[in-house]
């Protein structure tokens, strides 16, 4: 098997196209959302949906659920396709579907998306309680089914608290260092080493929200960046998880910030006068340019060895550790 290449976050609108952009990137696998503030009947729709594209399109995608499943795209030429919640609003108030929501093929799902949940605190709210008594019933039922817990959008408090909790490492899949960019979906120096130590993941993210420079974020910066994260966490911990929103509607910002749960306009990380999806990097405009960040990172002095498990080994060896039952 040849290291591969995994991309543990997008939320792009899906089409035969980025289908195509993955294979002409090399790309083996992608974790893709399927939830933000859907009911548990409206992700099934989505499932639909993707259950249509591997239909139409079984020389470009397959469905994975497993480790092994990215050997599989390897030798078939193909991407597997993880399946994620960026918010436990599926499982709405029932722990119950937990186990079902992973029977479908769920792999991830994030305890809150910036807001309380029933679950833990969101990094947008002023006070942070931690784990609810439903949050850490939920953890223990994802630790066992094999769902990994993700604190992508989760605040201090909680976040520390879900690895702890945790029986099996968990993942941060889509964020920066706060020491190398002050943003609220950052994550301190506190958390990161928790969490690596505890044997969790980091996926670097290059939604400009998250870079420091924004758009015109360089990526000798972004790469320096993951070299020092490398220096501080060790290499082993740590990936890519893009957050690619690529041909998304700037409509689509609206549904992520503010869903059902207010009748005004959260601009989140944007603002009035930006409210839509901030310019991609130059240097990373989609699939087609992961091989662009490997150069970015084997400049920055990192060993191959290190490099291919930033670029996709160290997520593969995460799946084969997380996605059975314990």
């Amino acid at each position: 098997m040849r290291p591969p290449v995994i991309d543990n976050l997008q939320y792009a609108k899906f089409s035969p196209r980025i289908f195509e952009e993955m294979r002409a990137g090399g790309v083996d696998a992608v974790h893709v959302t399927v939830a933000y503030h859907e009911s548990f009947r409206e992700m099934v729709l989505n499932l639909e949906q993707w259950n249509r594209w591997f239909e139409d399109h079984p020389d470009l995608i397959f469905r994975g659920t497993c480790a092994e499943d990215v050997l599989r795209a390897q030798q078939s030429g193909r991407t597997a396709i993880f399946f994620g919640f960026q918010n436990p609003s599926p499982i709405e108030d029932d722990i119950g579907l937990v186990e079902i929501c992973h029977q479908l093929g769920v792999r991830f799902m994030q305890l809150t998306y910036n807001n309380q949940s029933l679950l833990a605190t969101g990094c947008y709210e002023a006070e942070d309680t931690g784990l609810t008594r439903m949050g850490r019933e939920v953890v223990a039922e994802m630790n066992r089914v094999g769902m990994v817990v993700d604190m992508s959008h989760s605040a201090e408090r909680s976040t520390l608290e879900a690895i702890e909790h945790s029986t099996r490492p968990i993942a941060i899949t889509h964020a920066n260092p706060a020491w190398w960019h002050e943003a609220l979906r950052n994550k301190s120096d506190t958390v990161l080493r928790a969490l690596t130590e505890a044997g969790g993941m980091l996926g670097f993210s290059i939604y400009p929200h998250h870079l420091r420079g924004g758009s015109a974020c360089t990526l000798d910066a972004f790469c320096a960046m993951i070299g020092e994260a490398a220096q501080r966490y060790g290499a082993r911990h740590l990936g890519l998880g893009s957050d690619l929103c690529q041909d998304q509607p700037d409509s689509v910002v609206e549904w992520m910030r503010v869903g059902r749960w207010t009748k005004r306009i959260d601009y989140g990380e944007g603002s009035a006068a930006a409210p839509g999806f901030p310019p991609m990097p130059t240097w990373f405009a989609g699939n087609r340019d992961f091989g662009v960040i490997r150069q970015g990172l084997l400049a920055q002095g990192l060993s191959e060895a290190e490099v291919d498990g930033l670029m996709g080994g160290n997520w593969h060896r995460f799946y084969a550790e997380s996605f059975g039952p314990a």
